[in-house]
């Protein structure tokens, strides 16, 4: 099951947002109160047995929707949560793009999803990252 996330303050909430982003408690927490006050961001978890088992975080615009933050609990990863979650954003979204931006090691998930995979270069020492884009053409 798939439900947007009211409870911001879960301790297991910052658990999975340490997946996604650096660990550091003030930059979790400031995401945190970024999901909680600003109207353009929604996060969503993904449930089995009533427990999180992952998470997507989106900044909706009036052209694009970002995904933010996307975190599948380690034990569970590799089951299509992620999917399930990216398709949830798909079907739910009424812009006409949907973007991300991810490491190397995710671009692959993001090419199975019918994304476009764009090289962003070395945008911090070491580390190439990607622009990944979804035209949502059932609009």
């Amino acid at each position: 099951m798939i439900c947007k996330i009211s409870d911001l303050s879960d301790p297991v909430l910052f658990e999975y947002l340490s997946y996604c982003m650096s660990p550091v408690p003030e930059r979790i927490e400031e995401e945190c109160r970024n999901y909680k006050t600003k109207t353009n961001r929604e996060l969503y978890g993904i449930y089995l047995s009533k427990r999180l088992r992952g998470i997507i975080g989106l900044i909706r615009g009036e052209l694009e929707t970002e995904l933010k933050h996307i975190a599948i609990h380690p034990e569970f990863r590799m089951q299509g949560l992620g999917s399930k979650l990216i398709e949830y954003v798909i079907k739910s979204t009424r812009s006409n793009k949907i973007i991300a931006e991810t490491d190397k090691d995710g671009v692959n998930f993001y090419i199975k999803m019918g994304f476009e995979i764009t090289s962003l270069g070395e945008k911090y020492p070491g580390v190439e990252r990607f622009r990944c884009e979804y035209s949502n053409n059932h609009l």
